[in-house]
């Protein structure tokens, strides 16, 4: 039937056959199209994955920058300013002299200090020296007055014997006496009466002439023997003196010893004299404590500086570390000792680092005045927590770092 149809006549089948195959490649394109959709979003989602994961693992912040040690350089002595031989942004040695200041007075304060140490060098040696004098001296001293004793209290002892003697003699005088004279007083009478010779009244007057010169003899030995005892006595109280005076040897000794002791205080006094006198003349020389740069110069020469003065200060640059403010919630899993990178907005470069440390409190407890969220108007704000990076060796060699410069850190995690 298809083949009797004219020229002009279309199949219904024949009809239909370009919309189907129009269909069937779009139905193909449209598969190209959802397969390439798919493609495209699995490698999206694969980006993202990578992207998450490498993002996720680093914490970075732009409040940062640059620290380092700036020693202040101060006058630890007043005077006036000679030399000044450094200036503003000058790279320096360290134990290199910086300032001068004028050395005279404390020039006359070390001789004067010298001499006061010579002297006190004198008084001790004169201080010890009398020590073992002092000592010998109480020594002989005390064994003398005690032999000094025994013989006084023996001669007194010897002195109260003849005492008693003459008082015996003395007695026994006066007893003799008392019977011549009585027997003399009897011749009397009896010459009187012519009953005894001339001759036995004789001999009784001289008999009781005898008797009464031993008595006066006898008396004149008690009036001795008494001043010998009471010269005894003053013997003896002398020799007690002088023992009790050498009693007190030992305290004169004590005395001597302190002395000295306190001599050799003063010399100690004098010889830290001696020493702050020198230091204050070496500290009118000031000196780089260490190698660094000049910065922030404010002396002059013929400047009056007083002890204390803030004259410069020299900034190392060998030791230069990052103080990184990251916001609390970026610190849970950051750790010392891991990896970081820091760039520099001066220099548009990064520099290798690692985390040295976490500060122990907030920025905002070390600022001057810290919040106080006791009131009820409390608003919680994320806190931002110092952390401590430093740069890794030799990557500074020209000393291209300063103090203060900005920087954006980013601590790798994992």
């Amino acid at each position: 039937m298809s083949a009797a149809a004219g020229p002009g006549i279309t199949n219904s089948h024949d009809g239909h056959a370009p919309i189907v195959s129009r269909a069937r490649a779009a139905l193909a394109g449209s598969a190209r199209l959802r397969r390439g959709v798919v493609v495209v979003a699995v490698l999206l989602l694969a980006l993202a994955g990578i992207g998450w994961r490498y993002f996720a693992a680093r914490e970075s912040t732009d409040d940062a920058q640059i620290d380092g040690h700036i020693v202040p350089m101060a006058s630890r002595v007043g005077g006036t300013v000679l030399e000044v031989n450094v200036a503003d942004n000058q790279a320096v040695e360290a134990g290199a002299v910086l300032v001068r200041i004028d050395p005279r007075d404390y020039q006359v304060a070390l001789r004067r200090a010298e001499a006061d140490l010579a002297d006190a060098q004198a008084g001790l040696a004169a201080a010890e020296s009398g020590v073992p004098i002092s000592t010998t001296t109480t020594e002989s001293q005390s064994s003398s007055a005690a032999a000094s004793v025994q013989r006084a209290q023996a001669g007194l002892a010897a002195a109260e014997a003849r005492l008693a003697s003459a008082q015996a003699r003395l007695r026994e005088a006066k007893a003799n006496d008392e019977r011549a004279q009585r027997d003399l007083d009897r011749m009397k009478g009896l010459a009187a009466k012519d009953e005894v010779s001339q001759q036995q009244y004789d001999l009784a007057s001289a008999s009781a002439a005898s008797t009464r010169a031993t008595l006066d003899a006898a008396r004149a030995a008690v009036t001795e023997a008494e001043q010998g005892n009471a010269n005894g006595a003053a013997i003896v109280r002398q020799a007690n003196a002088e023992e009790a005076t050498s009693r007190m040897g030992p305290r004169q000794v004590e005395i001597s010893r302190a002395r000295a002791a306190s001599a050799r205080a003063r010399l100690d006094l004098m010889r830290a004299a001696v020493e702050q006198a020198r230091l204050n003349l070496d500290y009118a020389t000031v000196k780089a404590p260490v190698a660094g740069v000049v910065s922030k110069k404010s002396v002059e020469p013929g400047q009056v500086v007083a002890a204390g003065q803030p004259l410069l200060a020299v900034v190392p640059l060998d030791d230069m570390w990052v103080t990184a403010n990251f916001k609390e919630t970026q610190l849970k899993r950051m750790r010392p000792g891991q990896a970081a990178t820091i760039e520099v907005d001066a220099y548009g470069r990064s520099y290798r680092g690692h985390v040295d440390s976490v500060s122990a409190a907030t920025g905002a407890r070390f600022s001057l005045l810290p919040p106080e969220n006791a009131s009820g108007n409390y608003v919680k704000v994320v806190q931002r927590v110092p952390v401590k990076i430093v740069f890794e060796k030799g990557q500074d060699a020209e000393h291209l770092l300063r103090p203060g410069m900005s920087v954006v850190p980013t601590v790798i995690t994992r």
